[in-house]
């Protein structure tokens, strides 16, 4: 029992000095990977992902990609800065590249290595679409979301183990793996998953007020996105993200919030849509 006692002791231990905060909320984050060992890696394998596809530039798409980001990654800082955050983007290396796939898709590596598929450009429909996207995207970044899904996972694998090695010869262990393994991710890894996408839409609909495009296109865009997914998708409750209609009602809810942010900066109208 004394044993078992120190094993906890040292876990709550690790748990607690492998946290980080969010300057976003305000709360503490799991950080088992460092930021110092997780970029570098992130920006290797983003550079090994642009020499394996079809990277686009120099056209207006391409630049207009370039031209979003930049804009919003401006907004990420001087919204950081003025929340006492002054230095926190000092080792994100900013890039935005449009990729030719039709996937409807875009994404960002941990350091700020974000791609745009050509697939999402038609339900972006402009370039305040673009930026509804790419604010959710730089969120994910910014919340270091990818780090928190990594030392999770780690969390999920070391229980797994404990479990096997204490079920080690029992009759009961392909059960207990059975029922972990369905336990884990739907009550934990997918709420987990979900509560970042919910996160990074929130923040994503600030960064693109303080940028200057309208906050009320996000829900106009994730209208498209759910037209275009023809309802086709799992349960909430089985799904990495919210549901299309759940993130529509939560975005129509924060705009005047956002929109609220912004004049905070200056901002009290918005750049036009800008469409393609």
């Amino acid at each position: 029992m004394k044993y078992k006692n120190s094993v906890v002791t040292v876990g709550i231990l690790i748990l607690f000095l492998s946290c980080a905060t969010n300057p976003f909320t305000g709360n503490k984050t799991l950080a088992f990977v460092s930021n110092d060992s997780l970029f570098p890696s992130a920006f290797a394998q983003y550079d090994q992902f642009l020499t394996e596809n079809n990277v686009i530039n120099g056209t207006s798409d391409s630049e207009m990609i370039k031209r979003v980001g930049q804009r919003i990654a401006t907004a990420a800082e001087r919204w950081l800065n003025a929340n006492g955050n002054q230095g926190y983007l000092d080792d994100y290396k900013w890039e935005y590249n449009l990729v030719k796939d039709d996937a409807v898709n875009a994404w960002c590596m941990p350091g700020g290595k974000i791609v745009f598929y050509t697939g999402i450009l038609p339900i972006a429909q402009n370039e305040t679409g673009i930026a509804a996207i790419m604010g959710h995207e730089v969120a994910h970044a910014l919340a270091n979301h990818g780090q928190q899904r990594m030392s999770a996972a780690y969390i999920q694998q070391g229980i797994s183990v404990a479990g096997n090695i204490a079920l080690a010869d029992s009759q009961n262990l392909g059960l207990y793996n059975q029922a972990f393994g369905i336990a884990s991710q739907v009550g934990g890894m997918l709420p987990f998953s979900r509560s970042h996408e919910t996160q990074a839409d929130e923040i994503g609909l600030y960064l693109m007020a303080i940028a200057g495009y309208n906050p009320s296109e996000a829900a106009e865009l994730w209208k498209r996105m759910k037209a275009n997914s023809g309802g086709q998708a799992p349960p909430e409750f089985l799904s990495t993200h919210p549901s299309n209609d759940t993130r529509i009602q939560n975005l129509q809810n924060w705009e005047s919030k956002a929109a609220n942010e912004a004049k905070k900066f200056g901002i009290t109208s918005y750049r036009p849509l800008g469409k393609f």
